[in-house]
């Protein structure tokens, strides 16, 4: 199982008195750190006009870890494809996977938060046909043609871009997704899946059942093997070997980040400890929950480790234990 490390990148001004600057800051010093200790990948998430993100253009940050780091692959969770222009698109991540040395990891989605799409002016009955045209475009320029392209949203003439990716023939591209529905969906297309379990599955048996469909759509569209692609899942993690720790930093925490959530299923800390849907424990706890969601077919764990303004060193603290204790259980 591939382990990586997540941040919505949630920032409570009103609340808390870190400033962006700051958290950004203590993203990279995370990246950092996740390196060191093993992990395989370290994410941030693309938002908009709201505390729920504070990163509105990821390929920035994420040029930033590129410069801090060597091995530990960066990824982007995701790059909302509705509200930008798909040859810009291609063209900063390109750019990353320069400057990381062919690290980049592109998750790829529509958007859903209604906010979002008001402040850019686009309209949501719409997402999914921009999505899939915007899609296609980054595809074609990272494979280094020459094309044109005539569709509803974007017209381009006779372009190709001058900067490609290092990995060839073109970086990981994810799809994200909450839907059963829609992961059937990815599955027929051929790409990989990303979604955090938490926002709308009642539990681990309805997402057995949904990376059982995933697989089932991905073998009938005679993709291949479906357990060599990547089955992903984000879920908020935090790890101590003591109990008045998680009692002090986790739940106050996941209280905090839940009530501000634009669009998830609100339940209290305790019916999501209890559904899984989070993974706040001691290192055996923790190894336990992971090992669950492998048994329900995920073979890629992103730990939330960063959320609701949890103070910045019992991440790192958890981090550093994680490393020490949890991911050991996972390596071959």
């Amino acid at each position: 199982m591939k382990i990586g490390v997540f941040s919505v990148v949630d920032h409570y001004p009103q609340e808390l008195p870190r400033t962006v600057g700051q958290y950004y800051a203590e993203l990279l010093d995370s990246a950092q750190l996740a390196e060191e200790v093993g992990f395989d990948s370290f994410w941030i998430a693309e938002h908009h006009f709201h505390e729920y993100g504070a990163i509105p253009s990821p390929a920035v940050w994420m040029a930033a870890a590129a410069a801090r780091t060597r091995k530990i692959r960066l990824g982007v969770g995701v790059s909302v494809l509705p509200f930008h222009n798909p040859i810009t698109v291609a063209e900063e991540y390109a750019m990353v996977d320069v400057l990381s040395g062919g690290r980049l990891e592109f998750g790829a989605g529509s958007g859903y938060l209604k906010h979002e799409f008001g402040g850019y002016g686009v309209s949501l009955e719409e997402k999914h046909a921009r999505f899939d045209e915007a899609l296609e475009i980054i595809e074609r320029a990272w494979s280094g043609e020459r094309f044109s392209y005539r569709g509803r949203f974007n017209q381009i003439d006779n372009v190709q871009l001058q900067l490609q990716p290092v990995q060839q023939p073109r970086p990981p591209i994810l799809i994200a997704t909450l839907r059963h529905e829609a992961a059937r969906e990815v599955g027929a297309r051929g790409y990989p899946l990303l979604t955090i379990p938490y926002a709308q599955s009642p539990g681990l048996h309805q997402l057995t059942e949904m990376t059982a469909e995933f697989r089932a759509a991905w073998t009938a569209a005679s993709h291949g093997d479906p357990s060599r692609t990547t089955l992903g899942c984000a879920v908020h993690t935090y790890v101590s070997s003591s109990a008045a720790e998680i009692e002090a930093h986790a739940k106050p925490s996941i209280e905090r980040y839940v009530r501000t959530r634009l669009y998830a299923t609100s339940r209290p800390y305790d019916v999501l400890q209890e559904k899984e849907l989070i993974a706040c424990g001691n290192p055996e706890q923790v190894t336990k929950v992971l090992k669950d969601y492998e048994r329900a077919g995920f073979n890629t764990f992103l730990t939330i480790m960063d959320f609701g303004g949890m103070d910045h060193q019992a991440v790192m603290k958890s981090i550093k234990l994680f490393g020490r204790e949890v991911l050991p259980a996972f390596r071959d």
